[in-house]
């Protein structure tokens, strides 16, 4: 059986791939920062879970440990994220930066870091980014997509990091499938539910590529219509 961890699952885009993932046959690891909240969805959902702050070096490392000790690993999804502060670009400080910037892409660094000798125990190792089309150079240049409109300096070029981090860690670790989801404009606390995409649509691009098997592509970025620009 396929064994999946996903962060920042206990909601939102984490919590419906959780439960699709449940539903395709695969035992889910439910990683959250939060662990009232955490063990509250992966109680809901049947599934397993382990505390697991993306911020912090200590808590991925006994979380990987946590679900070594319980049989390995063979998905992880990098699913959580934040926006960071709603304000002006002037506004905005290295402090600022700093916790986006840890949250949304050193994050992968730590997640890869402690996750990565489980995956190579695994027959079919696979790696998840859930990235944006708001990281994305064509989108953001494009004025008939939404990716033109939005303004947000350090989750934008976050989203960028992430995408780029998935093409490294891929040439890297080429044993691996490693590649990277466009959830798209899904309804979530994040945009404070104003996407109109539900989160079942939202999770397509992250569950196809979870459920990929072991001679599908590595290093690629796609949306739920395919293939998405970088």
């Amino acid at each position: 059986m396929t064994t999946t961890l996903i962060t920042g699952a206990n909601k939102g885009l984490g919590y419906e791939t959780a439960r699709r993932l449940l539903e395709a046959g695969h035992t889910v690891w439910v990683a959250a920062r939060d662990e009232s909240r955490g063990r509250a969805a992966a109680d809901a959902l049947g599934a397993r879970f382990v505390q697991l702050d993306v911020t912090d070096d200590a808590s991925v490392q006994a979380a990987a440990a946590i679900v070594a000790a319980e049989g390995g690993l063979d998905v992880l999804i990098n699913n959580a994220g934040i926006t960071g502060p709603h304000r002006d670009a002037a506004d905005l400080t290295g402090a600022d930066a700093l916790e986006v910037y840890s949250t949304n892409v050193a994050s992968i660094v730590r997640t890869m870091h402690a996750f990565v000798p489980l995956l190579r125990r695994s027959e079919n190792p696979t790696v998840v980014n859930v990235t944006s089309g708001l990281g994305s150079f064509t989108a953001v240049h494009d004025t008939s997509r939404v990716e033109a409109s939005v303004v947000s300096p350090l989750y934008n070029s976050s989203k960028s990091a992430v995408t780029m981090l998935t093409v490294q860690y891929s040439r890297a670790l080429p044993e691996m499938r490693i590649n990277a989801a466009d959830p798209g404009y899904t309804a979530t606390d994040l945009n404070g539910n104003s996407g109109h995409q539900t989160v079942t649509e939202g999770t397509d691009a992250v569950v196809e590529l979870a459920l990929r098997g072991p001679d599908g592509p590595t290093g690629t970025f796609i949306d739920r219509s395919g293939v998405a620009p970088f």
